[in-house]
């Protein structure tokens, strides 16, 4: 039986230059341009590594204002604390949407914006990732 699991994610961005660079800077990603179109494969971290990589593409459909609902999934990021990247993602010209939170044996949880309107999670967990 296959498991359906996550496998790759992508970050639509209305300016991929000002992405890069915002997911560069707080968490240490890495972006390969791919082939000759507005697309960039990221790299999240080692292969040997628990997660999964991603692209980095042009919008597709304009969001009308910065209040529209959420049009994807949220993906949430593992960090080693949520008050140091939360400041870091306010340095580089992100937002922070809902304070740290706590999750009962879990561990602490966010939701912020980057630079291009999209929301995502970060988490300091205290579970073991295998």
């Amino acid at each position: 039986m296959v498991v359906s699991r996550v496998i790759y994610f992508e970050i639509q961005v209305d300016d991929i230059n000002r992405a890069i660079q915002f997911y560069k800077n707080v968490f240490g990603w890495e972006f390969k341009q791919f082939g000759n179109v507005e697309y960039c494969l990221i790299i999240t971290g080692p292969d040997d590594q628990h997660g999964i990589n991603g692209g980095l593409m042009k919008r597709i459909v304009p969001i009308s204002n910065k209040y529209d609902p959420i049009k994807g999934y949220i993906c949430t990021i593992n960090v080693s604390s949520v008050d140091d990247y939360c400041k870091k993602i306010i340095d580089y010209g992100g937002t922070v949407e809902m304070d740290k939170m706590s999750i009962p044996g879990a561990g602490w949880i966010a939701y912020c914006k980057d630079t291009e309107n999209n929301i995502f999670g970060i988490i300091e967990s205290n579970i073991e990732l295998v």
